[in-house]
């Protein structure tokens, strides 16, 4: 009898856990960004940990880039889209890497499914992209020199990292509930 109800028991809760596919502001979740296809100067396990967990009223999405170019700026956005054109993209601010090219950035915001902009309809923002911040220092690394708008001064490289490991029409940040 103990036995069956254990097993009743397991059960429901496998059930219950299935049922929610969402992660909650309250809780933290954790995503991988990887090596944008162009970055062909970084090594091909450079990638960034982000992670996305309550601060308040909004979130707080903790970046850790790991393998990048040494003692460079990199620029973050949340956008549209998982690779080009990116769509809408909105500027969070920079990460500056170490000498061992790691770097670490703690953005405040939202970063969920309640990430939008709206025009005549809601556009979802649930994708992360991140950028050299000056061309010189992609092309110092050996990589494209060329300049893109994605930076604050509207001159930074090319991409680094980016969330095309998740689907264009479900990025990340679409797995992380609404703040409570």
């Amino acid at each position: 009898m103990k036995g069956s109800l254990l097993a009743v028991a397991l059960s429901v809760a496998a059930g219950v856990t299935s049922m929610a596919p969402l992660a909650n502001a309250s809780d933290n979740f954790t995503f991988k960004m990887v090596r944008a296809s162009g970055a062909t100067c970084l090594p091909n396990d450079a990638h960034a940990r982000v992670t996305i967990g309550t601060a308040g009223q909004n979130q707080n999405m903790h970046i850790e880039l790991v393998d990048l170019v040494p003692n460079v700026g990199c620029t973050v956005f949340v956008t549209q889209h998982n690779d080009r054109p990116f769509g809408l993209s909105w500027y969070q601010g920079e990460i500056t890497t170490d000498s061992a090219g790691r770097g670490v950035g703690d953005f405040t915001g939202i970063f969920s499914n309640e990430t939008f902009v709206l025009g005549d309809s809601p556009v979802p923002m649930a994708h992360v992209g991140i950028w050299f911040a000056d061309p010189v220092d992609a092309g110092n690394a050996g990589c494209s020199g060329i300049s893109t708008p994605f930076d604050g001064d509207g001159n930074a490289g090319i991409l680094v990292l980016s969330t095309t490991n998740f689907r264009d029409d479900h990025g990340p940040l679409l797995n992380v509930g609404e703040v409570e």
